[in-house]
């Protein structure tokens, strides 16, 4: 019986596991809930993201992320602007490209049909 039981946990377990994402990280604002997540993990070139925005109000907002890598000794400025296409329910797709690894800065501005913008802030490291 012991067996079966932990046969099932392990079996409930790995099924959970099948359905993480391979990259998923909270961006910060007052405002709301934003959770930044991709199926596979993040790499060099083009990636796909995964937008959340929680609460009701936020629901058919216009959602674009921004991300950049600072100015640094021998290199430039670097970034990508993307409109995230609205999923239904708070969820939304943004394609990216990063062009090289290392930190980069995230913004995601949330723009609801009644209120003001927000703006939704994280980093990621490639």
């Amino acid at each position: 019986m012991k067996s079966l039981v932990k046969i099932l946990l392990i079996a409930i377990l790995g099924a959970s596991l099948l359905q993480a994402a391979a990259f998923e990280k909270e961006a910060k604002t007052r405002a709301t809930k934003v959770v930044l997540s991709s199926e596979k993990p993040l790499s060099t070139g083009h990636n796909t993201l995964n937008i959340t925005v929680a609460g009701d109000k936020f629901k058919g907002a216009d959602v674009s992320i921004k991300i950049f890598m600072p100015a640094m000794p021998g290199m430039p400025y670097m970034e990508t602007i993307a409109d995230a296409k609205s999923l239904g329910n708070g969820k939304y797709e943004a394609k990216v490209n990063l062009a090289m690894g290392g930190t980069w800065q995230v913004h995601i501005f949330i723009v609801p049909k009644n209120g003001k913008k927000i703006r939704a802030k994280t980093s990621i490291n490639i």
